[in-house]
């Protein structure tokens, strides 16, 4: 069984006996607080790898391996320590609480023919389905429109979807749906270009306002929606961006010449509905980087900065992105073991079956994991790699404009991006590669083993060697770091601080792979 579905396991014994209270306060902490937190192994009720489980010793309070972590530099590195000189003034100020949000899941080989269905529960009775000029042409779109006639809903299809959205498509679709509206729910079907599409519609057809009133600070304003937003159902076409899962909606802002997002809990689809038999014609080229999207997320993810690291916030503060914690690391870890078996095989065998239905299960488990825990560098660069191109044109997408896919720019600093955060800590790096490889001989260098394993993989998967083969040089890094500097609220989600040196050092790194 999947770490996180079926039904809730008993509480067992410490369970009953110790409660819930908070580490540090007389009772020792839930079982899941202490696995996740512990160096030595639990072999009970301990459902992830074995590099992930580390910590102190049974009955030590969370809050002295934190101390303990900043003293030593491996955990918390570049985020100052909490004031207060005694152990119980430090607790006060250090997070004990994690979240975890995800949408309805219907998963599985012909899911997509009862979205009808699954929209009459909601009483909506004129839909909008966003989708983009490819997708459209498969029938898909029109095939999902004729199964809500049969339940008399209304459906209209808005066919204009931009790939790799803009603030500029974003508003034309925008227009679109205040000139035909309004919907009772929305329908996404494609990549995350058409759920992010769909996710700005109903923001701004629920709330008041223009778009850069909600596009992230400093590009935007950042204002949080007032009011709940319709029904939407994602019902991605491709395995990779996880938009199916998230808060984010993902854009660029064509006078900044910069990539960024609005990033809201209201923007998370009501339902994803997954069906690996929609991805059998993605093209090879579409198939490599919408999988180091995949990737990213579970890897970043996996090493973001751990949720007991942040200052305590209060209820109101909370935001999706947390940090790491047990349950992102539960669909993380098996995130990367799927990709090591279907990734290539996908790619190369397009019509596999088996591969796309793990390669889809792969992209839902990985965007439930970052979803809650977020992303960090390899995205921030991603931003302004994507967001400036040169002359760059990808096999395998349609379309003339110069674009370096989302995946494909998130993959291109990742090896260098992953070597800069491999000192917070080390075992967790090395088991990453393990499982994403695990035949992977150990390097002289272990923080050499993960840039090993990924540019070994992308090289294998065509994808381009570097920044230097989508038109970048060393006159860019500057304008690069500047764009990166902009994504703080990802940033914030690296296990270390970001220094302009730091991004542009990773820059550097990246123009030739190997």
């Amino acid at each position: 069984m999947v770490p996180g579905h079926g039904d809730p396991q008993p509480r067992d014994r410490h369970h009953r006996q110790r409660g819930h209270l908070r580490p540090g306060l007389g009772r020792r902490a839930p079982a899941s607080l202490r696995a996740h937190a512990q160096p030595r192994r639990r072999p009970h009720r301990d459902l992830r790898p074995r590099g992930a489980r580390r910590g102190l010793r049974r009955g030590r309070p969370v809050h002295l391996l934190l101390r303990r972590r900043a003293a030593q530099g491996r955990q918390g590195r570049g985020h100052p320590r909490q004031p207060g000189g005694d152990q119980v003034s430090e607790h006060a100020h250090q997070e004990t609480v994690f979240t975890y949000g995800a949408p309805q899941l219907k998963f599985g080989l012909g899911a997509s023919e009862e979205i009808g269905y699954d929209l009459s529960l909601t009483g909506a009775k004129h839909v909008l389905v966003v989708t983009d000029p490819g997708i459209a042409a498969t029938g898909t779109p029109q095939r999902v429109a004729e199964q809500m006639a049969r339940f008399d809903i209304r459906a209209d299809v808005f066919d204009q979807v931009h790939v790799e959205p803009t603030d500029a498509s974003l508003q034309e679709a925008i227009d679109h749906a205040r000139a035909h509206g309004p919907y009772d729910a929305y329908v996404a079907v494609g990549g995350g270009s058409s759920i992010d599409t769909a996710k700005a519609i109903n923001l701004l057809m629920t709330n008041p306002g223009e778009l850069m009133d909600y596009v992230n600070v400093p590009v935007g304003e950042g204002r949080d929606p007032v009011n709940p937003l319709k029904p939407l159902v994602a019902v991605p076409t491709t395995t990779g961006t996880g938009a199916e899962s998230t808060t984010i909606c993902v854009l660029d802002v064509l006078a900044q010449k910069v990539k960024t997002g609005i990033s809201h809990a209201r923007l998370r689809p009501t339902l994803a509905v997954v069906d690996p038999r929609l991805t059998l014609t993605q093209p090879a080229g579409v198939t490599a980087s919408a999988g180091m999207d995949i990737l990213c997320h579970a890897l970043e993810s996996w090493t973001a900065k751990q949720y007991a690291a942040y200052p305590r916030k209060q209820p109101e503060q909370r935001v999706p992105y947390c940090g790491a914690n047990p349950v992102s690391d539960m669909w993380c870890s098996r995130a990367l073991q799927l990709l090591s078996h279907a990734f290539r095989q996908a790619v190369h065998h397009g019509d596999d079956e088996d591969a796309r239905y793990d390669m889809a299960l792969a992209a839902t488990f990985a965007g439930m994991g970052f979803g809650n825990a977020g992303v960090h560098l390899p995205h921030a660069n991603a931003y302004p790699i994507a967001g400036q191109v040169k002359d760059f044109h990808p096999d395998d997408y349609a379309g003339d404009e110069a674009m370096v896919p989302h995946g494909m720019s998130v993959s291109l600093t990742a090896p260098e991006a992953f070597r800069f955060t491999f000192d917070t800590n080390p075992d967790r790096h090395v088991e990453a590669a393990r499982m994403l490889d695990p035949d992977a001989p150990m390097t002289d260098d272990p923080a050499d083993l993960l840039p090993t394993v990924l540019s070994r993989l992308m090289r294998d998967i065509a994808l381009p060697n570097g920044l230097g083969a989508v038109g970048y040089s060393d006159a860019d890094v500057d304008d690069l770091v500047t764009g990166t500097m902009k994504q703080q609220r990802l940033l914030s989600a690296c296990p270390k601080e970001v220094t302009e040196d730091d991004a542009a050092r990773v820059f550097r790194g990246s123009f030739e792979i190997w």
